[in-house]
């Protein structure tokens, strides 16, 4: 494993003999805008696994994405590489349906230290939640970025994530068509995590889980999303939604396209530059 072949892989090519914020922010950004959160293999027969070899592999040489466990697991190596305080945490994510919070742990994040300063960052939300910036571990504070305007809470030692929901768009669609339309209240919880250090095999057991029962957002819907220079696009079964941040003010203009199963095919090589070895069944 290599880090150059990885900047190559997220088109990186600048400076980063040190180990600072502005180098973190760049390479993240980079990270999020080339590798797209997906879980296809799940969708295409190939079993995923989580050990550091394989995820390079995928990601990086076969030019593939991940979710979580894989595209965090991958930035965190490289961080590591370049002499970065970091770590892994774990997250219970923030269930809508179920207005609450996962019993067991779901997600992983990373925690860096710069300069005594804590930062939070994820590669491996995804959608309309991602950051697009590492964010200051504090509580209470608004941190606006182009998604939107995240904030941490801290309760007992527990952190909650969450972001200020802004109002969507969507032309020649009924509000009622558009599955990630903002529910009621102003804030969307996303997850909520502690500061324990993490390894990554802690996520053995939920990444061989995830891959075998069926009653998960994963196994019902394959998922591809991925950030662009203004915005996100996301792929979830035959369904391409193409979202652009702040089209008018505090509000994202959102367009809504169903594809066919060969649309399919050549919207992940054209829009998201994968390119499967399996048959992907949406």
């Amino acid at each position: 494993m290599n880090i150059q072949e990885y900047f190559g892989r997220i088109s990186y090519n600048k400076p980063h003999k040190d180990a600072d914020l502005q180098t973190l922010t760049a390479i993240f950004q980079h990270h999020i805008h080339t590798i797209p959160f997906e879980n296809l293999s799940m969708h295409c027969g190939e079993a995923i696994e989580l050990d550091l070899q394989s995820t390079y592999n995928k990601i990086v040489r076969k030019k593939r994405g991940g979710w979580c466990l894989e595209t965090n697991h991958l930035l965190f190596w490289a961080l590591q590489e370049l002499g970065y305080d970091v770590c892994i945490l774990g997250a219970n994510s923030y269930e809508p349906a179920e207005k609450g919070y996962t019993a067991q742990i779901n997600h992983i994040l990373l925690k860096v230290v710069i300069r005594g300063e804590s930062y939070i960052v994820d590669a491996g939300f995804g959608g309309a939640y991602q950051m697009w910036q590492p964010l200051m571990l504090i509580s209470g504070k608004d941190q606006p970025q182009v998604p939107g305007i995240f904030h941490f809470m801290e309760d007992d030692g527990t952190w909650y994530f969450e972001k200020v929901k802004r109002k969507h768009y969507i032309p020649e669609h009924s509000k009622n068509d558009f599955p990630h339309s903002p529910d009621l209240g102003n804030i969307r919880k996303i997850y909520r995590f502690t500061l324990e250090p993490r390894h990554i095999d802690d996520f053995q057991g939920l990444n061989a889980y995830l891959q075998v029962f069926p009653d998960n957002i994963l196994q019902k819907k394959s998922i591809c999303t991925l950030q662009t220079t203004s915005g996100v696009l996301t792929l979830v079964g035959w369904t391409l939604t193409e979202m652009k941040y702040n089209y008018t003010e505090d509000m994202d203009l959102v367009n809504i396209t169903t594809l066919t199963d060969e649309e399919v095919e050549k919207t992940l090589k054209e829009k998201f530059n994968i390119v499967l070895e399996n048959k992907l069944v949406p």
